[in-house]
């Protein structure tokens, strides 16, 4: 009697197991090849799912066995590499394997989409940029990166902003393709992908394909498949680029890397700086971290030679480093957010034809809609949070479940009529610098403006062609972006993140003032950067503007010891989410009598309410799961997710963080 063929499949759904399923009939069982997808039946639906092992038995009685209804593909979509790194993923971050592969295929994939589709001719460009000279630090990290070619090593490339990381990249890249090898760039933010194609499309006459979520479902594809295929040398993305396939891949850069934006906020919770180490440690390839003010996680495997580091303290050709001015807001007249010393500099360099940048992380033109007679303020109907007021168009806007209402007449509280925008956001700003310098361009960069495919671009190409301009934006101007016109940077709101719930806002407020004050100065003009600050004594405020990034570091990684926490312990956050906020907290409470009688090398704080306690209609609580060894914490979240599982009810979301970004 004939053994039965059996696929054993992993399917894009959260149960942490495999599934087994009968051949169809007609099927070639030589194009039964671990890695192609299957379309099977699944409960009421139909799924695409991947396949793992071809086998003779199953724990499932033949007679329950339902047939496949598809074999989609003749050859695996996933390299050797990709198939490790996805498997590590999902031990690591607790997620099913079915999950993590669905994760790591373009959308037209996961839908079970044909992989033959008709490829655009590719983009070569008459490379012709004046090759600059490198200064001794450059040419020393040039160096030993090609040095490392072939072998696994992690280098950190810590370079003050403007200091020409992004020459080291292209010199190790070019080194790289010399050798027949692909590379693949990270970077955090979709607006600096194309400026990072345009400078790389001036060096390499090579097929450069960019990967992010402004692209349409089949443009991605299209990428994937040249990458796969070894036509395209050149892959830059944002993070669900990591999981691109390559032919012959030779080195990762991940520019940036301290950025949150490289971690996966929700479904597959990743942090793609970490799966990228993962990924070279795979293929024995060396990869770069660069940035200049690298994460404290980053800074502490540097100082223990996990990672190799490499320094660039000075800022390319004749640029030098911003002076900072602290402005205290107690003592001085503001004027819609804007006090009377940053105006008169703003004046100054205006009239010196230079261009000025302001940051301030609020969009819209208000965060408060006030009735003045009662102090009712406008809070959206589903989150715990308040309504922007918006003037362009006019509306009132929740920026977390994105609901959209009119602006009201009377107070819903009292009925009266008095009712205002109270607070700044970057639409008041502008108006207000409209008043202040009628005759100069004023360019507002945020997601408002930004929606539309190419706006971003153009927003930069407009700041490129205008010598005297006012830039205004939020954290999407802040970033990577070179400016050589800018000599003044005004920071609106200095103090957000010093007072903050979260552990890691401090980190992250020192990380964003250098970089927005990076933007000034960046050509022969050295720059000036304002911060605008209620707390201009803060200790930690004074060592980053008088004795550096790196200073500030180190006096946070010191109080991190002291206290034991991220990186010299290990979190995970199990977060739920239920319409009656008594039935998520019964469920984080009943999880923590399992964790504490679990492991003693594990300790639980909460439940508490989420930084945003209602999101959506959902309220949300949290608990977190610390421990000081990662082998620990590891083990113990393997063992008590079963039983998670088994005792879940369906009136309860919940999901697992691991290494969570944001913890409050």
């Amino acid at each position: 009697m004939l053994q039965p063929i059996i696929l054993r499949l992993a399917l894009p759904v959260p149960l942490r197991r495999y599934f087994d399923y009968l051949i169809p009939e007609g099927i070639d069982t030589s194009a039964l090849i671990p890695g192609v997808r299957v379309r099977v039946p699944f409960q009421s639906r139909t799924l695409v799912g991947v396949l793992l092992e071809v086998v003779n038995e199953s724990s499932v009685p033949l007679s329950k066995l339902k047939p496949a209804l598809e074999v989609l593909d003749t050859e695996s979509l996933f390299p050797e590499d990709i198939f490790k790194l996805c498997r590590w993923a999902a031990e690591y971050y607790h997620y099913s394997l079915g999950e993590v592969l669905s994760n790591a295929m373009p959308g037209e994939l996961r839908k079970g989409k044909s992989t033959s589709i008709k490829l655009k001719s590719p983009i070569i460009s008459n490379a012709s940029d004046v090759v600059p000279e490198l200064n001794a630090a450059q040419q020393f990290a040039v160096n030993t990166i090609a040095d490392a070619k072939n072998k696994f090593n992690v280098f950190l490339l810590d370079g003050v902003t403007g200091s020409g990381k992004t020459e080291v990249y292209l010199r190790a890249i070019q080194d790289c393709l010399t050798h027949g090898k692909q590379v693949l760039m990270l970077v955090p933010e979709i607006s600096l992908t194309p400026q990072t194609i345009d400078r790389f499309r001036a060096r390499f006459k090579e097929h450069i394909v960019a990967l992010h979520s402004n692209f349409s479902e089949l443009e991605r594809l299209r990428g994937w498949i040249t990458a796969k295929s070894g036509q395209a040398k050149i892959v830059i993305g944002t993070r669900s680029a990591i999981f691109t396939p390559f032919a012959n891949l030779g080195l990762i850069i991940v520019d940036e890397e301290h950025d949150t934006s490289f971690k996966q906020q929700d479904r597959f919770r990743y942090h793609a700086r970490d799966l990228a180490i993962m990924r070279a440690s795979v293929n024995q390839i060396p990869i770069v971290l660069g940035s200049a003010t690298p994460s404290l996680e980053s800074l502490l495997n540097a100082k223990r030679k996990r990672y190799k580091y490499l320094t660039l303290p000075e800022r390319a050709g004749a640029a030098q480093l911003p002076r900072y001015q602290l402005v205290d807001l107690r003592q001085s007249t503001v004027e819609e957010g804007l006090s009377t010393p940053l105006l008169q500099l703003m004046r100054e360099h205006l009239a010196a034809n230079n261009q000025v940048m302001l940051y301030l992380n609020r969009r819209g033109f208000a965060p408060v809609f006030y009735c003045g007679e009662c102090h009712w303020i406008v809070g959206c109907k589903r989150c715990d949070t308040r309504m922007v007021y918006h003037r362009k168009p006019p509306r009132l806007h929740c920026h977390q479940c994105d609901a959209k209402q009119s602006i009201p007449k009377k107070c819903s509280e009292c009925g009266g009529e008095n009712l205002n925008p109270v607070g700044l956001g970057t639409q008041r700003l502008e108006e207000t610098l409209a008043a202040y310098f009628p005759d100069v361009p004023i360019i507002r960069v945020d997601r408002d403006n930004t929606r539309r495919k190419g706006a971003m671009q153009d927003l930069i190409t407009q700041i490129h062609s205008q010598e005297k301009a006012i830039l205004l934006g939020t954290q999407m101007l802040a970033k990577g972006h070179h400016f050589p016109q800018v000599t003044l940077v005004g920071i609106v709101d200095g103090d957000s993140g010093l007072f903050s719930a979260d552990f890691r806002a401090v980190e992250q407020m020192g990380q964003l003032l250098v970089q927005v004050s990076g933007r000034a100065g960046r050509a022969e003009k050295r720059g000036t950067v304002v911060i605008q600050t209620r707390q201009p004594d803060h200790m930690l405020l004074q060592t980053l503007i008088h004795r550096g990034y790196n200073e500030f570091a180190e006096t946070l990684l010191a109080e991190r010891e002291a206290a034991m926490l991220p990186p010299f312990s290990y979190f995970a956050v199990f977060r739920a989410e239920a319409y009656a906020e008594d039935n998520a907290q019964h469920f984080l409470n009943t999880l923590k009598n399992i964790c504490t009688t679990t492991s003693k090398a594990i300790t639980v704080l909460g439940p508490v309410p989420a930084m945003l306690a209602k999101r959506k209609g959902l309220y949300c609580q949290q608990l977190l799961v610390r421990s000081d060894k990662r082998s620990a914490l590891q083990q113990f979240l393997k063992n008590i997710l079963q039983q998670m599982e088994e005792s879940s009810k369906q009136s309860v979301k919940w999901v697992l963080d691991v290494d969570p970004v944001e913890v409050g």
